[in-house]
């Protein structure tokens, strides 16, 4: 096509010449579609929008989080639920105490979230790769197993020095300033065998409840995006992410009540130092007899509450950074209805 009028008679030169054109006006137009990122730039995408969600979740609900450990560390004291866990508190403390342990909770879940969330993107990835998409989508349950397992000790290698700081801000007021001071007065005082005392059981509680909270995830999701018909891509932004919430609220549920057990071992170790020549299976053999089966569930109902709402957000925030970020292009298993 070529234009007669001499006012656009440049244009006839720029539609038989791209080339010309492109080295005229090297910088591209906004509507060009960009490659989707692709190896380690994904995955560091996955790792960021995972770092953001638990940082951002787990950061938010310090207060709920804080009750929960308390109630688990005095059940004498606090045992009247978590709305009157949040009124002794207040009355003993101050508003303030419910934010206690905010720096080393937002700062290790940010560490452990680009662990957990783009390990296991990655390491789905590459069971994927060894054993075919075929098989794995045949036994895609237990490929979520092992690579959110996998991806989770990791994550707590570089959690547990944060977490265990955080519990002791929390059990013992007036242990230190915040993060800094804490961090900085376990080190001096018990060295790194003070940030790991608690790994163990960390691992006991983290492992299934990622294993849990991921397997429980994608197959709430692949069954509620069934009932709509339509596969993913062509459901709006916004029903994406409530779909995001609904699964992420059933996952959660499901890791609360599978990992509270450790949950209450982890809190209780952190909460002291072991005594001279004590191994750490011993303290949790003692403990775990101590408090017996009722122990062990205490805290139980703030926890669920808690871990409901944060999975189900950390979930709905991590697909959104994801789609802001182009990494929507990671390896689905789930059986999805073809359009």
């Amino acid at each position: 096509m070529a234009f007669s009028s001499p006012l656009f008679a440049p244009l006839n030169n720029a539609v038989a010449a791209p080339a010309a054109d492109m080295r005229r006006f090297p910088i591209r137009a906004p509507l060009e579609v960009e490659t989707p990122p692709t190896g380690a730039a994904l995955y560091a995408r996955f790792a960021f929008a995972g770092a953001v969600c638990c940082a951002i979740t787990h950061g938010a609900l310090t207060p709920v989080d804080v009750v929960k450990t308390r109630i688990q560390l005095e059940p004498e004291v606090y045992n009247k639920g978590m709305v009157t866990g949040f009124r002794q508190i207040i009355a003993k403390e101050g508003s303030g105490a419910l934010l206690t342990g905010l720096g080393p909770t937002a700062a290790g879940y940010f560490l452990q979230g680009a662990f957990k969330f783009g390990g296991y993107e990655f390491w789905k990835k590459t069971i994927i790769d060894q054993v075919g998409l075929e098989t794995a989508t045949a036994n895609r349950a237990a490929v979520y197993i092992g690579a959110s397992g996998i991806a989770e000790f990791f994550a707590d290698i570089a959690l547990c020095p944060l977490e265990a700081t955080r519990i002791r801000l929390v059990s013992t007021p007036g242990f230190a300033n915040g993060l800094v001071g804490g961090f900085g007065r376990i080190a001096r005082e018990e060295g790194l065998k003070g940030f790991y005392s608690g790994f163990g059981p960390m691992l006991f509680k983290q492992v299934p409840y990622t294993m849990a909270k991921f397997a429980v995830y994608e197959v709430a999701f692949e069954k509620i995006l069934s009932l709509t018909g339509k596969p993913k891509e062509e459901l709006s932004a916004g029903l994406v992410t409530s779909l995001n919430l609904a699964s992420g609220v059933i996952a959660g549920l499901a890791a609360a009540f599978i990992s509270q057990p450790a949950d209450t071992l982890l809190s209780k170790i952190n909460k002291s130092k072991a005594e001279p020549g004590q191994s750490t299976t011993s303290r949790l053999i003692g403990m775990s007899k101590q408090l017996g089966v009722k122990g062990l569930f205490g805290g139980l109902g703030p926890r669920m509450v808690m871990i409901a709402t944060l999975t189900a957000g950390q979930f709905a925030i991590y697909g959104d950074i994801k789609r802001v970020l182009g990494a929507t292009n990671g390896v689905e298993l789930a059986k999805t209805p073809k359009a």
